[in-house]
């Protein structure tokens, strides 16, 4: 029969468990992208190269048709998600492998038989599954993340990795080739919105700011769930 891979991510230190009736492959650090020479190339967090064993602050080097290949060019970046630690804007870029590691949130391959979907439900509840689908979490609709250059990347919204099991602000750490990571005001996270019922005219939802986390959760970001099919 055929096998189907998820990757989990635990926006966590700790490495999260793989669906029922999966087995895991391997567990790993979770990567949402790249950026090199002002070039973006991201990862689908629902899929294995989003979830890499080894944490380096940059993992991948910068080849020339020389012969010549360096690592850790300082304008090169890498992407990761984080974890509930907080930001400090203000605070100085870490450059501590003790004091990073603590902000990388954890992930998990799983493989298994079960064809896997997420499906979003543009409210503040989660939508039920498909008939002949199992719930395997429920979460916040994930679309993409940008930095302050013009790079960035998204995700596909039937990938398990567009629907995150929580909802942080920022949800991602840069880290740069200097040696240094940190979070940054100018890099941006986007979220399916909520489409709520209303009776005034025009579209909802234009020029709304939403201030506060209550008010993001309860009137902005959509609601997703993880599905397993029960049968082949």
């Amino acid at each position: 029969c055929d096998t189907h891979v998820v990757t989990r991510h635990s926006q966590s230190v700790d490495t999260p468990d793989c669906p029922a009736e999966f087995t895991s492959l391997w567990s790993g650090y979770s990567l949402v992208f790249f950026e090199g020479n002002g070039y973006g190339l991201s990862q689908d967090l629902g899929d294995a190269g989003s979830c890499l064993e080894d944490f380096q602050l940059l993992p991948f080097m910068q080849c020339s048709a020389s012969d010549v290949c360096r690592h850790g060019v300082r304008t090169d970046k890498s992407f990761w998600l984080g974890t509930n630690q907080g930001a400090d804007f203000a605070s100085k870029p870490m450059n501590n492998i003790d004091e990073i590691l603590p902000h990388i949130s954890r992930c998990r391959v799983c493989m298994g038989t079960k064809y896997i979907i997420a499906r979003h439900s543009f409210k503040a509840t989660a939508p039920a599954c498909p008939a002949d689908f199992s719930e395997i979490w429920t979460g916040y609709s994930y679309v993409m993340v940008t930095s302050s250059s013009t790079s960035g990347g998204g995700q596909d919204l039937s990938s398990a990795g567009s629907c995150l099991e929580n909802f942080f602000l920022p949800t991602f750490i840069e880290c740069l080739g200097r040696g240094t990571c940190s979070y940054y005001i100018n890099n941006l996270d986007y979220w399916l919105a909520q489409n709520q019922e209303t009776n005034q005219p025009g579209m909802w939802g234009m020029g709304n700011v939403y201030s506060g986390l209550n008010d993001i959760l309860n009137q902005g970001v959509s609601r997703c769930v993880v599905c397993a099919r029960n049968s082949l």
